[in-house]
């Protein structure tokens, strides 16, 4: 499976931020595949939760801002970037998106490992890489909200790992606007099997009960505890959620 597709709690990694941009106000999801696009494809559709899907082929990864460079046609007016093997609180993506341009940041306990954000008071004036010794935890967490000129601005050099990286088009933005930052509540980098777990007992711990299968009444189902469509639960059987 591609990274985003994995399961968490009870849909893909990525379906969790189509939702949370669906929820503060996208009109229209924009996926960028490659690796078995097919699955990505067969669970979004053509319409997903009631907003038009449309889908960009980036055959090489060749960087995030060549990424989005292969959406470049859909573009039109301003527009959000989200990675799709990451999690994000919903309430955030909800400032985010009703800023300007915009960035999403994190205290990291460990800034030295991201971008850390040079501010001046609320304004974002740059980003510097993996610093030795950074003056803030204040990282930035890669979600951003972008004016609608950056699609002109996505032909940019390749870095010195030979990619070409969207933070050198937040240089632009940064030079040309005033960029505000959404602090995250909760931001989770979804790359290793550990984080595949933190982040399903993340999601699960939202998840209200719900019961579609058969449960005797012997058993014992406590907290909030989702039983699916044929599933059966025996006599004596004790689940906590």
């Amino acid at each position: 499976l591609p990274k985003p597709m994995l399961p968490v709690a009870d849909r893909p990694l990525c379906a969790h931020t189509a939702d949370a941009a669906i929820e503060a106000g996208t009109d229209e999801l924009l996926l960028v595949v490659g690796y078995e696009a097919d699955v990505v494809r067969e669970y979004f559709g053509e319409e997903y939760r009631g907003v038009a899907v449309n889908y960009a082929t980036q055959d090489e990864q060749l960087g995030t801002a060549h990424a989005v460079r292969t959406a470049r046609e859909h573009l039109d007016g301003r527009f959000a970037v989200l990675y799709g093997d990451d999690l994000y609180d919903r309430a955030s993506i909800e400032a985010l998106f009703a800023s300007g341009p915009g960035i999403t940041a994190y205290r990291a306990e460990n800034p030295s490992n991201y971008g850390v954000l040079d501010t001046d008071g609320d304004r974002v004036v740059g980003v510097t890489e993996k610093p030795d010794d950074p003056d803030t935890n204040l990282v930035s967490a890669g979600a951003c909200v972008l004016p609608s000129e950056a699609r002109e601005w996505l032909d940019v050099e390749r870095s010195e790992r030979d990619e070409y990286e969207l933070t050198d088009v937040l240089d632009r933005v940064f030079a040309e606007y005033e960029v505000s930052y959404t602090e995250l509540d909760r931001w989770m980098g979804v790359g290793r099997p550990w984080e595949l777990l933190a982040a399903n007992e993340w999601k699960l711990a939202e998840l209200d009960g719900a019961v579609r299968g058969t449960v005797s009444d012997d058993a014992d189902l406590r907290g909030p505890v989702v039983v699916e469509e044929g599933a059966a639960i025996e006599p004596g059987v004790v689940i906590e959620g």
